[in-house]
């Protein structure tokens, strides 16, 4: 068989759709335009790019977008002053500073300023005890975006096993903890897989669906996959450069192999990446309505 394939852009773009419709009733009916700020310290070029992929979906879907981009030799002191100043402006609902930052910034503090209540990212403490208890938070973008795929893309996730490589705080351990949670995409039997991991290969051939995120290039194989998964590559990896000066991207499964044993799976790029910019916007949205007590 060939996989189904799961286009992060075509979830993405009908998930749009309808943040789009949501954004313009809360300006119609209660004269609410929820409102991001996004601060990049320094001029690294990919934190550049996607910055600028926020702002410019914000702007697409309605939302009141602004940018800061900070010298890379700003002290920690002033960022956090400027945390603090939007946490009391009441046109921001959501606050995003942009990762990685300069060496000489402690990034946990940073991430701890931000309001709660704003932190679109799903990265601060409160946020993250919230969602491990099941109560109801800004969950994190990706993890998030990988759920909304499956469950979109008609992918059972009750009773499956899952085998998820990888145990980052931003996509390993949250989608791990979502996923066995009673919920939609949850009630699923969870192996976290990483770097200790005896027989990693045993533990994936028997999975209902793969979620790679482990920054390896093709690392998940054919071999190592049942016929009729489920596979979810999060890893974009850059393994060399085209004629045209462009980067040749590679996910952490192989592709090309893969396709012929799964049921369906995601591509890189177009698969996870545009998922995650949607799930933020969507966090906005949330976070502008809970502001207003509307949920």
């Amino acid at each position: 068989m060939t996989a189904k394939l799961i286009s992060g852009i075509e979830i993405a773009k009908e998930i749009r759709e309808e943040l789009t419709a949501e954004v313009a009733e809360l300006k119609e009916k209660y004269n609410i335009v929820p409102g991001l700020v996004t601060i990049l310290v320094g001029e690294d070029p990919a934190s550049q790019s996607y910055v600028a992929a926020k702002n410019k979906t914000a702007h697409a879907l309605g939302i009141h977008s602004e940018q800061v981009t900070l010298d890379p030799d700003t002290s920690e002191e002033d960022l956090l002053a400027l945390v603090d100043k939007y946490n009391k402006d009441p046109k921001i609902n959501g606050i995003l500073v942009q990762l990685p930052l300069p060496k000489h910034i402690n990034e946990a503090n940073i991430l701890y300023a931000i309001d709660p209540d704003k932190d679109v990212d799903g990265f601060h403490p409160v946020n993250v005890g919230k969602m491990v208890l099941g109560e109801k938070c800004f969950l994190p973008c990706t993890p998030h975006g990988i759920l909304e795929m499956l469950t979109r893309s008609g992918v059972e996730t009750s009773g499956a096993e899952v085998v998820i490589i990888g145990r980052s705080n931003i996509v390993g351990k949250p989608i791990a903890n979502l996923m066995l949670q009673k919920r939609d995409g949850g009630n699923a039997t969870i192996t976290l897989c990483h770097t200790r991991t005896k027989d990693m290969a045993a533990h994936c051939r028997r999975a209902d669906i793969i979620i790679a995120a482990v920054g390896v290039p093709k690392m998940v194989t054919a071999d190592m996959v049942k016929e009729g998964a489920a596979i979810i590559d999060v890893g974009v990896n850059r393994i060399g450069k085209a004629s045209n000066g462009k980067a040749i991207l590679a996910g952490d499964v192989d592709f090309d192999a893969v396709k012929e044993i799964a049921s369906c799976i995601t591509p890189v790029p177009g698969g996870v990446g545009p998922m995650t910019i949607t799930m933020l916007m969507k966090n906005t949205v949330q976070a502008a309505k809970m502001a207003a007590n509307l949920i």
